[in-house]
């Protein structure tokens, strides 16, 4: 099987390209390198450039013609940057998506995995939430996601595609054969700024302390992007089962089905290194929520995947990163 990465380049689009890869699945990388790497593009074919450009898309197919099914990971991801630039956003994930999924569409293409995000949902008043839980996306990324979840919905309807749409919780660690991970020197994310503040000598801000979780503090799935990029190789060999009939579009949740507080992530994180790293409490930041985790057995049931990892060898495997990183990606900060 050959496959089509849209964002391949990328910290969790690479990683899935590795799984494939190991797999016996050849991957095809599409990629602008605005936040991908291309040391992460070594040893596959790459193409630079933009999924909104039909052209260049219409040149993979023509080069690749036994691509069987797309990948499409290609977004900004940052919460607080999506809601000082919407329009970056939107005009990035969702009408780069709407042309992107035209190409598609021209060039025969009849299967898509699409990343799509567990921040789309209203958590229960416990934080879990499974496929049929009501969405209320709280930033403008994660609306971008539900945007383009029910626009892909529709075209299925009515299109020769088929879209599956794996739902992420909050991905963490790295390929433990270390080719790929995070490609920020200064990652964003929980994990990413407690290395940080391991290093720097300084105490890890817990950013909002007054949620309804067990201790205040915020609540996530963290879940070991091998673990997430395994997934999506599943979800490629089952693709036709799960989406049999007349079946058009589907959702699976990809999480451990355990939630952590950003308070028990800084334990497990202290339990991993040698000198513990301090804490200050702060306010939220502009986008954030309280949290979610997933309980939902379908990626079990239908995909016969289940997460391998525990949180504190996600936690080990970033950390294991984060000492390569420079030297790995030697190219740029």
């Amino acid at each position: 099987m050959k496959v089509l990465i849209s964002g391949g380049a990328g910290f969790i689009g690479s990683t899935i390209g590795s799984a494939c890869l190991d797999a016996g699945i050849t991957p095809v990388v599409l990629d602008s390198l605005v936040t991908g790497r291309r040391e992460f593009t070594e040893g596959r074919a790459f193409y630079e450039g933009d999924i909104a450009d039909g052209a260049l898309v219409d040149r993979i197919f023509a080069e690749h013609p036994d691509i069987e099914a797309v990948v499409h990971c290609a977004a900004l991801i940052v919460v607080p940057d999506s809601v000082g630039d919407p329009l970056g956003y939107y005009r990035a994930n969702v009408a780069k998506s709407l042309e992107f999924v035209g190409h598609l569409l021209r060039n025969g293409c009849a299967r898509m995995v699409f990343s799509s995000s567990g921040s789309i949902y209203e958590p229960g008043e416990d934080f879990s939430v499974d496929e049929d839980s009501a969405l209320a996306p709280q930033s403008p990324y994660a609306r971008t996601k539900a945007v383009c979840e029910a626009m892909f919905a529709d075209i299925a309807a009515t299109q020769p595609i088929r879209i599956l749409s794996l739902r992420y919780f909050n991905p963490i660690g790295a390929d433990p054969k270390m080719r790929t991970g995070l490609q920020q020197r200064r990652p964003s994310h929980a994990v990413g700024k407690l290395i940080e503040a391991q290093e720097e000598g300084a105490p890890f801000r817990i950013t909002g302390t007054d949620y309804a979780t067990r201790d205040g503090s915020g609540i996530r799935d963290y879940i070991h992007v091998w673990d997430l990029a395994t997934a999506h190789v599943a979800a490629l060999g089952r693709f036709d089962e799960v989406l049999a009939g007349d079946t058009r579009s589907f959702v699976i949740n990809l999480g451990t089905g355990t939630g952590s507080t950003v308070n028990e992530l800084v334990a497990a994180f202290n339990s991993v290194v040698e000198t513990p790293v301090a804490v200050v409490e702060t306010g939220p930041r502009p986008g954030d929520v309280a949290g979610a985790y997933t309980r939902s057995d379908r990626a079990a049931r239908l995909l016969g995947w289940t997460p391998q990892y525990s949180l504190a060898e996600g936690i080990h495997d970033s950390l294991r990163w984060a000492e390569l990183r420079d030297e790995r990606l030697a190219e740029r900060a």
